[in-house]
């Protein structure tokens, strides 16, 4: 997918637009499953909370991706897009027995974090296989904001629980067939990575009778030119010989599973805006553009970089702007940053714009939500329609005033 067919694309479709390289998600599942070949049984599912787009959750199916949701909601997108219960775990966080007891009627795998739950599920359905999920204490990724397993998380059972959590289970007699953690985003250091999954086989031997064990993800990608990314080959080799290793103490051959959301999508994905204004103030050039944080909120929200360019004028030279949105707050998506000459009308790129972008998205402002683009073999496909005025007002109620 080149400039030209980016730009083919905002003429086309309108900015802004969402637009995802269907090429880049292949090679990037490809790269993750080659990491891990010398493992007997490897699951990669797909976390659908990065970019839930279901013609994306179809393109995850057709790679061999099963899915992970932390939502009803997005189980039934799993079950539209034509995935199996079985190839879907559900690992919620506060949500009620209720919507825990649906899902478990429509045959998925269910993954729980805390024990409360835990002791009414199995108390009331001990035949069911549960997945537990650990919360290790051990922090992998540098921003608390991403970073979930860390001792004040609030996800997980922690792992100084597991004496309560083993009386739980033998007093329910529940059927354990998982164990599961996830650190966090952005893990740079494999040997933390790894110091973790020690203490998940450590847990993993007070139950006889597991399928498989859910090591979570948070592999960080590269978001400007010569930023450092983990190094998924390395991961892959350690983890692999040891959870080999594991498979012959435990007696068995186990499932080594992830949940891949960002590793996957983030770098297939970008976000062309267009330039509205170019306004100089006495010490900044701001570009402002059609767009806000209603639209992309992680720059705001998490302090993340993406890198920006000017794809209508790639060779300009190169000056400071300040790229700003539309909504009436400080959007500012870069400070004093270095674009090519910027000229009103121009569209700019924002990279790494596939996970956590389009799906965080809201109306503020009521301004709409913006379309989407798969680039699929070549061509652009549109997998979602750009909203309307009519879809600001579907839901409203319209109070009859005397």
């Amino acid at each position: 997918m080149t400039n030209q067919d980016l730009l083919k694309i905002a003429q086309d479709y309108g900015s802004p637009v969402y637009v995802y390289d269907a090429e880049k998600i292949t090679s990037q599942y490809k790269r993750l499953d080659s990491a891990f070949k010398k493992v007997k049984q490897v699951k990669f599912n797909y976390a659908v909370k990065a970019l839930s787009n279901i013609s994306v959750l179809k393109l995850m199916n057709s790679l061999g991706a099963g899915l992970d949701t932390v939502s009803i909601q997005e189980v039934k997108l799993g079950l539209e897009a034509g995935y199996k219960p079985a190839d879907i775990i559900y690992t919620p966080n506060g949500v009620s027995l209720n919507e825990i007891e649906e899902v478990a009627t429509m045959g998925v795998q269910i993954n729980i974090d805390n024990l409360s739950i835990l002791e009414q599920f199995g108390t009331k359905h001990p035949k069911i296989p549960v997945c537990i999920r650990i919360n290790p204490h051990v922090m992998a990724g540098g921003n608390t904001n991403i970073s979930v397993g860390h001792i004040d998380s609030k996800f997980g059972i922690s792992i100084h629980q597991m004496p309560l959590l083993l009386r739980t289970i033998e007093n329910t007699e529940m059927h354990i067939n998982g164990i599961h953690m996830h650190t966090g985003s952005d893990i740079l250091d494999i040997d933390v990575f790894l110091y973790a999954s020690e203490i998940l086989f450590d847990a993993a031997k007070n139950f006889h009778d597991l399928e498989f064990i859910d090591f979570g993800s948070g592999f960080k990608v590269p978001y400007k030119e010569g930023d450092i990314e983990t190094n998924i080959e390395e991961l892959g080799k350690k983890l692999s010989k040891r959870f080999n290793e594991f498979c012959v103490e435990y007696g068995r051959e186990l499932t080594l599973a992830f949940e891949p959301g960002k590793f996957l999508v983030s770098q297939a994905g970008k976000f062309l805006v267009k330039v509205n204004v170019i306004k100089q103030t006495t010490s900044t050039v701001f570009a402002q553009v059609d767009s806000g944080f209603n639209h992309l909120i992680r720059p705001m929200l998490y302090g993340v970089t993406h890198y920006i360019e000017n794809i209508s004028n790639l060779e300009g030279r190169e000056r400071f702007y300040s790229v700003v949105g539309y909504i009436c707050e400080t959007d500012t998506f870069a400070s004093n940053r270095r674009i090519t000459e910027i000229t009103e009308g121009d569209i700019l790129a924002f990279h790494n714009a596939g996970a956590y972008c389009y799906t965080m998205a809201s109306n503020y402002n009521s301004r709409y939500r913006p379309a989407e683009v798969l680039w699929y073999k070549g061509k652009a496909h549109l997998i979602r329609q750009r909203e309307t005025f009519d879809d600001l007002l579907k839901n409203q109620i319209v109070l009859e005033l005397n």
